[in-house]
């Protein structure tokens, strides 16, 4: 391990059901004869101080986990696992990583703990490519189709269409889609938490929490094979990921 990885931890929420997975705990999931987990961990091990990882109370990690991790139990969010992974550690930096993004490469890791010592705060993110739209349900009146929300009268009664449709496009400039890792200075990111908790705000992912604190957040163009395994649908493509991969088509 480098000396100039040294002040970093790398914390794993993988206390996740795997419920729109549908195959278990996600993170004992296997792609490409091994499991999501020993992939994450695979990846970071050689460039942090220690791994940490949160998981479901009673389940241990899977077999093929690399030697040298610790566990600690996770909450009931997300958001509550990754407090206790921050209150296990002393590490100066923290890598924040989804078991699920298997295919995570040694450049990328590098480049978020770059910017992590320049900003305090970063993300792995990509550009918006594709055509964004905002969508929505319609209400349905006498064969009309109105807008939800529009105000109905004792004359026309509704019901709300189960499709969905275009309501209206949006730019995609400056649209970023978040990927992980993620990294922060530790007290940083432990009071963002606090500051959340405190006020019962949840967001979906760590560095959302600190901008909301105003603090900048550092985007560092990620991979587009950084896949996120969470729907049965992504097994395919992630299982064909892996052959590249294992076959050292990853560079």
């Amino acid at each position: 391990m480098s000396s100039s990885f040294s002040s970093f931890a790398a914390l794993i929420p993988a206390a996740g059901s795997g419920t729109r997975l549908g195959h278990g705990p996600k993170a004992a999931v296997t792609v490409g004869g091994r499991s999501l987990l020993a992939w994450a961990v695979g990846a970071l091990q050689p460039h942090v101080a220690e791994v940490v990882v949160a998981l479901p109370a009673g389940l241990a990690l899977p077999d093929d986990v690399p030697k040298g991790v610790r566990t600690v139990t996770g909450g009931a969010t997300r958001q509550e696992s990754v407090r206790r992974l921050l209150e296990a550690v002393s590490a100066e930096h923290v890598l924040i990583h989804d078991s699920a993004r298997p295919f995570l490469t040694a450049d990328l890791i590098g480049a978020v703990q770059a910017a992590v010592r320049r900003t305090g705060a970063a993300t792995a993110a990509l550009p918006v490519a594709d055509s964004l739209v905002l969508g929505g349900q319609k209400a349905e009146s006498g064969g009309q189709r109105v807008e939800s929300g529009a105000e109905q009268t004792d004359h026309q009664p509704s019901t709300l269409n189960p499709h969905h449709f275009w309501i209206e496009g949006v730019p995609r400039e400056d649209l970023w889609a978040v990927q992980t890792p993620q990294g922060f200075r530790r007290e940083l990111l432990h009071y963002a938490h606090t500051y959340a908790a405190a006020e019962g705000h949840a967001a979906t992912d760590d560095a959302g929490l600190v901008a909301r604190l105003g603090h900048t957040v550092e985007l560092v163009e990620g991979d587009a094979r950084l896949l996120k395994v969470t729907r049965a649908g992504d097994l395919a493509l992630a299982e064909a990921l892996a052959a590249a991969w294992q076959d050292g088509v990853h560079d």
